[in-house]
């Protein structure tokens, strides 16, 4: 009797194509966007960057807690197979939002160097902007580290198996 190969994964990695498909997308949506009303919009917040950071923060955090968890570390309680689920949904969703944050932050400041140059207000827009793209690439950076961080290692025998 042959043996059924094991179930492909149905949930597969974040591809860096779809990111940098949605980051150039949301980039072209920002200058559009700010060519054409920049001088009727309110100031730039800078509550956007703090919130990003402060997301990046938590899901590295998690990414170190889960990775050492997974591997059983000594003091390390068991891992919960549901949390660990959670975390690569919330993962996935953050890599995806902040690339998208991460190409309309990057539209926005490049307009502000480019063309906003002679607005006075660009002046007081460009550090928000600026801070949000390094956040935002932050928050990318952080999600594909914890989405990574809930990939179950291989056992030793699997390794084994897997050679001719």
């Amino acid at each position: 009797m042959s043996q059924q190969p094991p179930p492909e994964p149905r949930l597969q990695p974040t591809s860096a194509a779809t990111l940098v498909v949605a980051a150039l997308a949301a980039a072209a949506v920002a200058w559009l966007v700010i060519s054409n009303w920049y001088g009727k919009m309110p100031q730039l917040p800078w509550l956007p960057a703090f919130t990003l950071l402060a997301l990046a923060i938590v899901e590295f955090t998690l990414a170190q807690q889960t990775r050492a968890r997974i591997e059983r570390r000594p003091g390390r309680p068991r891992v919960e197979p549901l949390a660990v689920a959670r975390y690569v949904v919330l993962a996935k969703a953050s890599s995806l939002a902040g690339a998208i944050f991460l190409g309309f932050f990057s539209g926005l400041a490049l307009w502000l160097l480019v063309d906003g140059q002679r607005l006075a207000a660009a002046d007081r827009d460009l550090p928000p902007a600026v801070v949000s793209v390094a956040c935002s690439a932050a928050l990318v950076g952080a999600a594909l580290w914890l989405e990574r961080a809930c990939r179950v290692p291989k056992q030793p025998d699997q390794d084994n198996s897997e050679q001719p």
